[in-house]
């Protein structure tokens, strides 16, 4: 593994890691090879997008079953907010009314949440942090990057960086045998309503 965006290659022995943790099903892959490479993983489930308060309960619940299957210890911030998210995002992209951009307000949900994953791994110690957001193939991987690297020049930290996606279909197989529940949409009220939207049309979501 590296702190490189580039490659994956060994870290340092054992070393810190807190993972930022989107959702039970994303996270299981990451988490499972990070620790089979024996660094010491925490994960911070911090999601300030998910709506409504059902699903942000769902994937809480999820997440929890999985940290009790790997043996992991995980801070939870539990506070269901996405009031603020909303306000973010609009201030973010300037639309104070109406659909955002499904870009603009994507890059704000990942730095919100990446900015409070390198402010709590700094907190509690951690020498990296990472995000099991790098597992998913519907998520923009060199905008998480970019987001990483600034909050790890920000805080003084590393961000570690490793495209996860390749454990795709290991990820699904595993959460469905594990009884994970998975989500049919990424997370906030903009994705929910375009999921639904193109579904009612025909259309494939995005």
């Amino acid at each position: 593994m590296s702190t490189s965006p580039q490659a994956a290659q060994p870290l340092e022995a054992r070393p810190r890691i807190l993972v930022h943790i989107c959702c039970g099903p994303c996270s299981m892959m990451p988490l499972k090879k990070m620790l089979g490479e024996k660094a010491e993983l925490w994960g911070f489930f911090h999601n300030p997008n998910i709506h409504p308060l059902e699903e942000f309960k769902k994937r809480l619940a999820s997440v929890k079953l999985l940290a009790g299957h790997l043996e992991l210890n995980v801070i939870y911030d539990e506070k269901y907010s996405p009031g603020a998210f909303i306000k973010g995002v609009r201030r973010h992209t300037g639309v104070v009314s109406g659909m955002p951009p499904s870009g603009q307000r994507c890059v704000y949900c990942y730095s919100e949440r990446l900015e409070a994953t390198a402010k709590a791994a700094v907190e509690h110690g951690f020498g990296y942090f990472t995000s099991s957001l790098l597992y998913s193939h519907s998520q923009d991987h060199e905008s998480i990057k970019r987001a990483g690297i600034e909050f790890a020049r920000k805080y003084g930290i590393i961000f570690y960086y490793e495209d996860f996606r390749p454990l795709w279909q290991q990820g699904i197989d595993g959460s469905k045998a594990l009884g994970l529940y998975r989500q049919r949409y990424c997370g906030c009220a903009y994705s929910k309503i375009e999921r639904y939207s193109n579904k009612k049309s025909g259309k494939k979501a995005g």
